[in-house]
């Protein structure tokens, strides 16, 4: 769908932009050059009587983002968990946006239900709301099953919304080469980089099959975790554009006064929301990078009940290895330590300097430390930790990003519940728990053992590969030329052999 009309669309956005006030902030948001400014304000000025006028009582940047549209309002929220990218101050702003849009009918809903799950949804529901929630990209009603009477929530994605995002991403595509051509200097923001994650991240939600695999894996993760709960899936009632699960009652995380009249533990609810999300980032790998009050709910019973797996974040091993023990150094104030991790990951080039970084850490955590409880904040130390190894030549790293910004959110959450917690305290034992499983005597048998099942895997290639590694090896020897011997060690070819024979002997062994 690339073409002139692209054009088009980014001129009534950046009028819209103009019209809103919000041109000014998104630019220096962007620390824009001459050179963006003036074609920005190219396609907007000229034609600010064509853009969107909002609603006036918001800010500027979250006015003209909300009267773009769905794929904008989307894109701003993605946006607000890369403060990399836009700064703090416009990546809170847009934090704030809501994708509360008008819902459309019922009847649509039935008619997507029966088309996507080739069925007559009178023959499985016996109930079937009106909607209860309406957001930029699907809504839900509240059901009731036929035959057993249970109370499920159904998710309908809007009509024609997969088109509608295919073309304003278009749009964005464009908008992000010319930056790139126009603003060299913003090319280390990444910008294709950007709005190729925004392209993953809608295309997950666009499909629900991606996010009811999601809420499965994340039930199976956390199904022993006491106190939380993720909603049973109804897998013969989902499809691309139709996600069936248990309606799950509760009051709203944010909701303190509810929650106060029913009840329940605010400052353990608070402990356990911040010790889940570790528990989950640390021990699985796979997180809920959503987990705003809208997204929680406290049962009946007090337990936390999750909502909404659109977005979710995963770690490989090896990254959270590396952040517990940034974490984990900074518990302990053993900032040379923090320093040699980051260099042991490949986090910062090897010709800076591990003292000087270390004493540039120590100015990070240190006021931090020096905060009383209700002002220390891990998010906080994370923002300051990438302003810091960005001067030292760290590249963007999207997943710890994303980290970063869901700890922020995390931490919103619980001290909401209760004001009054120490992060660090309740962090400690879920990161020391982590680097004893996972750095020691055990992990390191526990990897060998790994290492060697994966060799295991290639065990009758392993000859061929041993052979053809060196009879390559005596072919470039033959043609060099005096005095050019080293030439074949560069290239990797002594060192393919002597790898091959090495795999051979620990095989053998």
């Amino acid at each position: 769908m690339r073409g002139p009309h692209n054009i088009w669309r980014l001129i009534r956005t950046g009028a819209t932009l103009e019209r809103t006030g919000a041109m000014g902030v998104v630019l220096d948001a962007f620390s824009a050059p001459p050179s963006l400014r003036f074609a920005a304000r190219a396609l907007g000025w000229p034609f600010k009587w064509l853009g969107y006028k909002g609603d006036p009582a918001l800010p500027p940047a979250t006015r003209a983002i909300t009267a773009l549209g769905p794929a904008y309002i989307k894109f701003g929220q993605v946006l607000s968990t890369r403060p990399d990218v836009v700064g703090d101050e416009l990546a809170v702003q847009l934090r704030v946006l809501q994708d509360k849009l008008p819902p459309f009918p019922r009847d649509v809903a039935l008619a997507t239900v029966a088309e996507e799950l080739e069925i007559a949804p009178d023959t499985v529901f016996a109930e079937f709301s009106e909607p209860v929630a309406a957001a930029s990209i699907a809504q839900v009603h509240r059901a009731r099953l036929r035959d057993t009477g249970a109370d499920v929530a159904v998710k309908v994605l809007r009509p024609g919304i997969e088109r509608a995002f295919r073309r304003d991403v278009d749009a964005f595509y464009l908008a992000a080469r010319m930056i790139s051509i126009l603003a060299p200097s913003a090319r280390r923001l990444r910008p294709m980089e950007v709005i190729e994650h925004f392209d993953g991240v809608v295309r997950g939600e666009l499909d629900l099959r991606l996010e009811t695999s999601g809420a499965a894996e994340f039930a199976a993760n956390t199904a022993r975790d006491a106190g939380f709960r993720v909603p049973g899936i109804h897998w013969f009632l989902s499809s691309r554009r139709v996600m069936t699960m248990d309606w799950a009652e509760g009051i709203p995380a944010g909701d303190v006064i509810a929650i106060d009249a029913a009840g329940h533990d605010r400052k353990a609810l608070g402990e356990r929301v911040l010790r889940l999300f570790l528990s989950h980032a640390l021990r699985d790998g796979f997180f809920h990078a959503d987990m705003h009050q809208g997204n929680l709910k406290i049962g009946p019973d007090g337990d936390i009940v999750a909502l909404d797996f659109g977005i979710m974040g995963r770690l490989d091993e090896y990254t959270r290895r590396v952040y517990a023990e940034i974490l984990f150094g900074f518990i302990r104030k053993d900032y040379h330590r923090v320093a040699e991790v980051h260099f042991e990951a490949g986090y910062v080039p090897f010709d800076r300097d591990v003292d000087e970084f270390a004493r540039a850490l120590r100015s990070v955590g240190e006021p931090i430390f020096g905060m009383d409880a209700t002002r220390i904040s891990m998010g906080r130390l994370l923002n300051y930790l990438f302003e810091v190894t960005e001067r030292f030549g760290m590249e963007t790293r999207t997943e710890l990003i994303l980290l970063q910004r869901t700890m922020v959110v995390v931490e919103g959450v619980s001290r909401t519940l209760y004001p009054q917690i120490n992060i660090w305290q309740v962090a400690q034992p879920i990161v020391e728990d982590y680097i004893k499983d996972s750095i020691g005597p055990k992990a390191l048998l526990r990897d060998l053992s790994r290492t060697v099942r994966v060799l295991s895997r290639f065990g009758p290639r392993l000859p061929q590969m041993a052979e053809a590694a060196l009879i390559r090896q005596a072919r470039d020897e033959a043609a060099e030329t005096t005095g050019a011997w080293l030439r074949p060690l560069v290239a990797g070819g002594v060192g393919a052999a002597l790898s091959a024979a090495l795999i051979l002997g620990v095989m053998a062994l």
